[in-house]
């Protein structure tokens, strides 16, 4: 071995070294405040509260999950954030592949103006069209129910542009060969094209779940009572006149989690293999 050689590849190894540091404490620094959330769940309160702060509690209260979930009714939250979000999902989705097909495959006139004002409304901030669509939806007596909150945030602009551009990526040739077979256009959308796009799909999916998931002022303003509320909302009940049982709350967080840590572990294994289909498909 040279000794330009070694010389390289010592440098190649100081450099690598030095990578794989910077990203473990990017890392870190991304990880440590989920960390302290789980630890202060499994504290008391008055050890959650204490100063100086531990990174590790004195005991592990591993019971606060438990009392956590029994002390509010947590199976209903559980129950109504699983149904919008889920619901959200599948409408948003579904809207997306077919308005992003339109905007990719389909010919008619305008077509370029109505993408570029479609997409234009992504600059309109969301907290701007609470009271409009509040009012629209009191007027239509949707207020304390599930089609109130689910119907006016389950069609967005962002879904549609996502699918579209994936869309333009995949080979025209596959279409053309599924019309000269007689195929119609919903025909080649479903069979042909949307389990081509499982990667933008899934990312879709992923990121609408968790959005509504986690969603909290749309719940909060159209629905009321604890039997209606979703785990954002109900994780405030811990917050009482008499102070706030900070280790209740965080085990709710914690717990609140779970579903889409969950979600996200599938939907990264059928994206990998989506993309590894992809690429054996040809696709550009």
């Amino acid at each position: 071995m040279t000794p330009r050689f070694e010389s390289r590849a010592r440098r190649k190894l100081v450099l690598d070294i030095i990578n794989h540091a910077a990203l473990g404490l990017v890392a870190i620094a991304f990880l440590f405040p989920f960390f302290w959330m789980v630890s202060n769940a499994v504290r008391s309160n008055a050890e959650v509260t204490a100063i100086p702060a531990r990174i590790l509690p004195n005991v592990f209260e591993w019971g606060n999950l438990a009392a956590a979930w029994t002390q509010l009714p947590f199976g209903r939250f559980f129950l109504n954030s699983a149904i919008i979000a889920v619901c959200v999902t599948v409408i948003t989705v579904v809207v997306s592949c077919l308005s992003g097909y339109a905007f990719a495959r389909l010919k008619f006139r305008g077509r370029e103006t109505l993408l570029l004002g479609y997409i234009g409304t992504l600059m309109v901030p969301p907290l701007m069209l609470i009271i409009p669509l509040f009012l629209i939806v009191n007027k239509l007596n949707l207020v304390n129910t599930f089609p109130g909150v689910i119907l006016p945030i389950s069609f967005g602009t962002f879904g549609a542009f996502l699918m579209r551009q994936f869309f333009l990526s995949i080979p025209i040739e596959l279409e053309e060969a599924a019309r000269i077979d007689g195929a119609s256009r919903l025909r080649i959308l479903v069979s042909i094209i949307v389990p081509l796009s499982m990667p933008a799909i899934g990312l879709l999916s992923l990121f609408t779940f968790i959005g509504q998931w986690n969603n909290f002022l749309w719940p909060l303003i159209v629905m009321t009572g604890a039997d209606n509320a979703t785990l954002p909302v109900g994780l405030t009940l811990f917050q009482t006149q008499q102070g706030t049982q900070w280790n209740y709350l965080m085990a709710g967080a914690t717990l609140s989690m779970l579903p889409g840590i969950f979600l996200a572990i599938i939907l990264q294994k059928l994206i990998y293999n989506s993309i590894a289909l992809n690429a054996g498909m040809g696709g550009r």
